[in-house]
């Protein structure tokens, strides 16, 4: 019984350190969306991959955008001589302006990009940058 209390709470200690681990990431926006701000989460998983989960805040609907748009998407751009890779679209709540996405990639230092688009279904950004942030999880 005693040995199983140590295992329980061992494996909560763990598990609170691992959460702790995750590093933190700015996004800074662009004019297009001024008030707009974007933190990275970043955490390693059980298989060195890099765990995302990004957090928006004030990010107004693409809609509302000078010239409208339709979505937002996400891209990873690892380093200058490769393309940037799509990692989802952001689901903007117009209720409160607020989104969050979770992605995965093999990386460990990469740009992540969000560009307000006219289609979700692009294979490159084409529209306009509105936030940027870089990851750096060593």
């Amino acid at each position: 019984m005693r040995f199983r209390a140590l295992a329980v709470t061992s494996l909560v200690v763990l598990a609170l350190l691992a959460v702790a681990a995750a590093d933190e990431f700015p996004m800074k926006a662009s004019d297009a969306v001024p008030a707009a701000t974007g933190k990275i989460k970043a955490d390693t998983d059980r298989n060195g991959n890099t765990a995302l989960e990004l957090k928006f805040e004030h990010l107004a609907p693409p809609d509302r955008l000078n010239p409208a748009k339709t979505t937002y998407v996400v891209w990873a751009k690892p380093s200058e001589d490769r393309p940037p890779e799509k990692l989802g679209v952001v689901r903007v709540n117009p209720e409160d302006m607020a989104a969050t996405v979770k992605a995965t990639v093999p990386y460990k230092k990469f740009d992540v990009l969000v560009t307000a688009e006219d289609n979700a279904n692009v294979d490159h950004p084409s529209g306009t940058e509105v936030l940027r942030g870089f990851v750096d999880k060593k």
